[in-house]
Parts: structure tokens; sequence; C-alpha cells
């Protein structure tokens, strides 16, 4: 008999990626096959191991892309096929997740299975929207309701009686389509109209949103608001703390909906640091770097790194594709030990220093002119730089160089390539109105943009959103492409951007 594989029901959590257990990243990583809901954070995805396959079986208002049954077969098949299966809930797979039911067709069919717990949404959406469950000075227990009960049971469950009497917090989970009648049954029962009630909507992420009111004017404040599902509700008197404790929708960029042109592979910093201060980030790529089509150059230089005095990387990326061909080659980091080194920016400097090397030079600004200026007190006259960087690169460095009296090798060491996968998605949502600034972070981040727009209403559709630039020669081509940036960087680097996005947004609300 082949071996079976094990099935893993793992809580995803309730949105924001972070609060991801150890465990379940390390479950995600390890696994064949990953199968995730609608609810699970798609972040998440960037931990499974590039073979594995992954299944989207999300329900969402009654669309559902594969039915229960139909899921718990799915994880059976997989792992009678002697695959490792990571199975990505919402929250946590046991609350109300239909983790139980699954739990159970996998037993009666002999599959091997775990179960990862996660943190349900029930705690976590009233934590982040600053209302805590429980409070000595209000109630000291709490109750988890379904919002929504199986059609199929011929009985209610519910128990109006008792959860009007009692004092604890009650959270009802999947409820809002039935908000009207969880007011009405526990007033009825005898509930206060004047109880206070929040509802927490994609709660722990930045499109996270809160309306608050009592029993007897929350469904009116919810209409008004449009708050749909996915939602919790809160009903007690620990929904007053929320005035006092609210901290994370009152984060500076908290809700900006933010786009991020960086090629994927590098945007993780802005993501992270702006995501930090509150920003729904948006990842747009308009670049993805790639080696150049033909490596020889660059490999005959390592071959001949014993004719050059100098190497100047200009980018993370030079650093990256350079070291890669090196070690491709067979070669270490030995071959380099008569060079001096040169960089541009403290990330790239940060990045050669992962390969145990320090750079000689770095310049006190982060552009090319920078470099030529740190360069003045250094005898130049032949001396021969090797300078692996971008197919298309600005000409100014290798050109003052020359004049310097070096004798320069450029060599190409990766390309950007115009990354066309999200052009539909850019376009509908500059369409939609659902972008409140775009950040470029190189000149190539720019054109790329304009190219995936494809449109002669550029000046429409960009209207009302802020461009923000990494510095003065992204600025000088955005400006060429008749768009004009509302922020510029004072320190031309991820910091410096996400600095001066911060300090835009507080001048405009102190």
């Amino acid at each position: 008999m082949d071996k079976i594989g094990k099935v893993y029901l793992i809580g995803a959590g309730p949105g924001d990626p972070g609060l991801l257990t150890i465990k379940a990243k390390e479950c995600i990583e390890n696994a064949d096959v990953v199968v995730y809901d609608y609810l699970a954070s798609p972040f998440l995805l960037d931990y499974v191991k590039k073979d594995a396959q992954i299944i989207y079986v999300g329900k969402k208002g009654g669309d559902h892309t594969l039915s229960q049954d139909g899921i718990n077969q799915l994880l059976v098949d997989k792992a009678k096929h002697g695959l490792n299966i990571a199975r990505l809930k919402g929250g946590d797979p046991f609350v109300f997740g239909r983790g139980g039911e699954e739990a159970q067709m996998l037993l009666s069919c002999g599959v091997p299975y775990e179960v990862i717990p996660g943190v349900t949404s029930a705690i976590a959406a009233p934590a982040y929207a600053g209302i805590p469950v429980t409070h000595r000075d209000h109630t000291s227990f709490v109750s988890f309701i379904t919002g929504h009960e199986n059609p199929d049971k011929k009985e209610t469950s519910m128990q109006w009686d008792i959860y009007a009497r009692s004092n604890a917090t009650l959270v009802f989970l999947m409820g809002v389509k039935n908000l009207a009648n969880i007011a009405k049954n526990l007033i009825n029962n005898g509930k206060s109209p004047d109880t206070p009630v929040a509802l927490v909507r994609w709660g722990t992420t930045a499109r996270q949103q809160t309306v608050t009111g009592t029993l007897e004017t929350i469904v009116e404040k919810v209409k008004k608001a449009k708050l749909k599902s996915p939602a919790i509700i809160v009903i007690g008197h620990v929904v007053s703390l929320r005035n006092e404790l609210a901290w994370f929708d009152k984060r500076p960029l908290f809700g900006k909906r933010i786009v991020i042109t960086r090629a994927r592979a590098q945007a993780s910093s802005l993501v992270s640091k702006l995501s930090k201060l509150g920003a729904q980030c948006i990842e747009i790529p308009t670049i993805k770097i790639a080696p150049p089509e033909d490596i020889s150059p660059l490999k005959k230089s390592i071959e001949n790194i014993d004719i050059y005095d100098w190497l100047v990387f200009t980018s993370v990326n030079g650093v990256k594709f350079f070291f890669d061909t090196l070690f491709d080659m067979g070669k270490d980091v030995r071959i380099l030990g008569h060079l001096k080194l040169a960089c541009i920016g403290p990330v790239t400097k940060e990045r050669l220093q992962d390969y145990g090397i320090i750079s000689d030079i770095l310049p006190e600004t982060y552009r090319a002119e920078s470099v030529i200026k740190a360069f003045l007190n250094i005898k130049l006259k032949n001396k021969k730089i090797l300078l692996p960087r971008a197919k298309k690169a600005r000409t100014i460095l290798p050109e003052e160089l020359t004049k310097m009296g070096a004798k320069v090798d450029e060599v190409i060491a990766y390309e950007t390539l115009l990354d066309m996968n999200k052009k539909e998605e850019l376009i509908n949502l500059l369409q939609d109105n659902k972008i409140d600034a775009v950040t470029f972070t190189s000149s190539s981040t720019v054109s790329n943009f304009i190219s995936l727009l494809d449109s002669k209403n550029t000046g429409k559709l960009l209207k009302n959103i802020i461009i923000a630039s990494i510095g003065p020669i992204t600025s000088k081509t955005a400006r060429s492409l008749d768009i004009e940036p509302e922020i510029e960087a004072g320190e031309y680097t991820i910091q410096g951007l996400v600095d001066s996005l911060l300090a835009y947004y507080e001048s405009k609300n102190p």
C-alpha cells in the first residue's frame, strides 16, 4: 500500500499575517499541497515552497468554489496520493470553522491529521478595535455564538432568554445578515436597548472598519455605513471601552490604500514599513528582475577578475546577480580579496556585508553623482573598474569615472522587464477610486506603470491620487511622462520614502 500523507488543519488567524503561529508557518513551508479559504490572508502563500500545489476553496456570501463535501474529499484524495496537506482556515479551525467536520471525515477514511490552533477573530477583531472581551469592571466571561446556524437543523439551539439575561460579552460570528434578528431577539427577551454594540469588519487588517451603537440603533448605523460581511458582532458593556482603548485604527496611515510598484521580490521591506503604520499595501509590481539574456559577459569579467582594481555596485540587484553568477561558476569571495569596493546606498552596503565584505566607499547620498564625489580624492588614473549593473542604466557614472582616468568595464548583471500580471487589477482599482497613493522607487517603475495603463486617460485615472517618488531621478522620469509627484523622499531610500509619506499625511491631518 502506498504511503498515506498527512493533513494539517491550520488556523490561519484573523487576517493579520503576523498573527500566524510559528508551528503553522513551518507546516505551510513543508506542505506539498496548500488548500486555503477566503478568509486566510494571501500573504501566507509567500511561505509555500516553489513546487507545492496551491488550491483555493473559498466560500464568499454563498458563492462556493467547492462544497464542504468536495473539500473533504479533496483532502482525502490528496493525502492518499502520499502528499502532506496544509489546510488553511481563517481564524481557528475549531471555532465555527468546520474543522471538526473535516477531522471526522479524515478519521473515517484512515487519513492521519493534526490540528494547529489559530488566533480566532472572536478575540482578535475586538482587541484590534480596542474592545477587551473581558474586563474586571464589566464582565468576567464571554460567549461565542454563531450568527448563522446550520439551515438543515430542525430546531434552533439559540437560547435568547439566557443570552439576554447574561452579563457576558456576546460575540456573534457570521451574523451581519442576521443583525436585525439578533438585536430584536435580545431586546424581546429582556436585554436593555441601550446595551452597547460594535461590528468589526475585516478585523486586524488595514481594511478594518468598526461601527458602534446600541441594540436599538445598531441596525440603522450599519446600514448607513454600508458595512457588510465578513464582520463580527460584539455586544456588552465592554464595547464602551473602545473610545478609550482604540489603537489599531489610530495609526497614522490607517486605511490608506497605497500601491507598491517595486518588483515583488523586493517589495517586502516597503510593504512591512507601511503596513506597520496602518496602510493597506496593494502590490502591483510593474517590473520583474531577471538575469540578462546573455550571461557570458558577466562570467567573462568574473573569470578575469584579477585585472580589476575596483568593483562598484549601484544596487542590491547588482550585488545579488553578481554573486549568484560567481557561485554558479564554482568560485567564492576569496577571488575578490585584492579589490577595493564601492556601493551606492546603505541597503546595497548591507547586502554586500551578507557575503562578508565591507565596502571601502559609501557615498554621503544615494545617487551616482555622490559616488563620483567620493572618488575625487582617490587616484583612478589607469585603474580598472568593474561595474556590474542593470541593462538600462544612467551613463553618468561610467562617463565621469572615465574622465578621472579610470578604465571602466560595464557589464550587464540583470535587466528589468515589464510585469503585466496585474495590469487589469490596477486599471480596475484606479477606475473604482480604490487607490490613495502610488509609490515609485525607480525610473523603470514609473515608465512601466504608464505602460500598464496603456491609456490616453492617464491624467483622469490618476486624478486625486498622491504620487510618491523615492528621489529626484525618479521624479524627473515621472514629470517626463506628465506625472507630478506630490511627495519626494528627502533621503533616497525606502525608509526615506516611508518617512516622506508619513510627513505628508500628518501635515494633512495634524
